[in-house]
């Protein structure tokens, strides 16, 4: 109570200082009033990979206790990672784990409640299907999809399952983004004209796994189900390991970042999906064998659909040979910027009054005001629990004891999916790619987007 006394008295210095804030999360006493919250949540992980060991576990373990949830199985289809994920649960939670050779074995133990989807980009979804098929809630990372067979397939399985399901788009739980969509959809900010996204780094390592690919061998892992229903091709221990590289085991650039960010702008607006995608690149620096680009440039036409926009366009860039690793979101309307790398909403290239008043207008210039900084990005898979995963590893604990829908329901993920989907189909065919909203397919030079 004393926390919870402090927390609110900080939120409401806050918002009388001029800082737009997100709403407050529930707090202990909240669960003793949920039918249930004293049963035992049992999770198991699926995929014992480097996003799992390093955001959802650290999240997880800030808030198990308090919200009653245990890990009891580890599903890998490698042995390595299979007992080191048995190895390292034991060791956190001080009890046996079950170590399961695939999500069959996992699920037929009949002991899981919800699991953690950590695996391959292109499986997501499909292992998504399985877990609400089992009876399961899922936290599923993102892209959520990477075709529309899989987007398509998996809205259908978790709809008709009624299963809590959270996309990994960690964003959606950040206090400052939650503010930038308050202040957004309360009309304040006017029409969006443009957003521009942008994300660069400069790690030739950056999803590469050279010390583990030499140690994969064939006969420790099952390579059929790995590839799942992508065409079949002969064991490669790099597109296992270093699947982020090659398609159609991963998109790259658009499933990992551009996911992240494009959802912003489903979010803020309402928004299903571009109108259109056009895109260029390719691979500029790093000559290491794979085949998804290391530069990337994209530009989506979304609108007009509600009061927020009359339309307007999305840029997204992204290079892997220069940068920060400081993601860029910008969002500009007529009278100034909103900028989630900031945190500050500004009259900044807004309509000035000499310019206004050649026109006959009346000047239009956003307030100085700022964000709350609670949720700052930290763009790195391998960061240790940052707030923004631990914030929303709990909003997905929370809504799997109340059953209401998280903050980044399988909506969102199939949202993004087309906008990465729609991405990946101008790059491969260099053709604008569009989206068909009766038949729910991306189209690319007239004809339907498969690999």
């Amino acid at each position: 109570m004393k926390s919870s006394r402090r927390l609110f008295i900080k939120q409401a210095a806050l918002t009388g200082a001029g800082v737009l804030v997100a709403k407050v999360g529930w707090t202990a006493k909240s669960y003793s009033r949920i039918m249930g919250s004293n049963d035992r949540v049992n999770v198991g992980v699926i995929g014992f990979s480097d996003r799992h060991k390093n955001s959802h576990l650290p999240s997880f373990m800030n808030h198990y206790k308090e919200l009653n949830f245990d890990i009891v199985a580890v599903s890998d289809l490698w042995s390595k990672r299979r007992e080191e994920g048995v190895a390292t649960w034991k060791g956190k939670m001080g009890h046996d784990i079950i170590g399961c050779r695939n999500n069959e074995e996992l699920y037929d133990q009949k002991t899981v409640d919800a699991v953690f989807i950590g695996t391959a980009d292109f499986q997501h979804a499909r292992h998504t299907i399985e877990a609400v098929r089992a009876g399961c809630d899922a936290y599923v990372e993102k892209p959520f999809a990477e075709t529309m067979e899989d987007n398509r397939a998996a809205l259908k399985a978790v709809k008709e399952s009624g299963k809590i399901i959270q996309i990994g788009s960690q964003r959606r739980s950040g206090s400052n983004y939650q503010a930038a969509n308050d202040f957004i959809k309360s009309g304040k900010f006017g029409p969006i004209t443009m957003v521009e996204l942008a994300w660069n780094v400069n790690q030739p390592d950056r999803w590469r796994r050279p010390a583990l690919v030499g140690q994969l061998k064939e006969e420790d892992t099952d390579w059929k189900r790995f590839i799942l229903n992508r065409p079949y091709e002969n064991f490669d221990p790099r597109k296992y390991l270093e699947y982020r590289l090659f398609w159609p085991y991963s998109s790259g650039l658009p499933g990992q970042w551009m996911s992240h960010q494009i959802d912003t702008v489903h979010w803020f607006t309402d928004l299903k999906h571009p109108r259109s995608v056009v895109a260029n690149g390719g691979i500029y620096a790093w000559k290491d064998g794979r085949k998804n680009w290391d530069t990337l440039t994209a530009a989506f036409d979304y609108g007009p659909l509600n009061d927020l926009t009359s339309g307007f366009q999305v840029t997204f860039a992204s290079r892997m040979h220069n940068g920060d690793d400081d993601p860029s979101e910008i969002y500009y309307s007529n009278g100034g910027e909103l900028n989630l790398a900031t945190n500050k909403i500004s009259p900044k290239g807004g309509l000035i009054k000499s310019h206004a008043e050649a026109m006959n207008m009346q000047p239009n210039l956003l307030p100085e005001l700022t964000l709350s900084a609670a949720g700052k990005v930290i763009a790195s898979a391998n960061t240790g629990g940052d707030i923004l995963t631990s914030n929303h590893v709990r909003n997905w604990m929370e809504c799997v004891r109340s059953r209401k829908q998280p903050n980044a329901p399988i909506e969102a993920g199939y949202s993004h999916s087309i906008a990465n989907i729609m991405t990946n189909a101008a790059v491969h065919t260099g053709f604008k790619a569009t989206f068909d909203a009766a038949t729910q397919e991306v189209m690319a030079g007239g004809k339907v987007f498969k690999y």
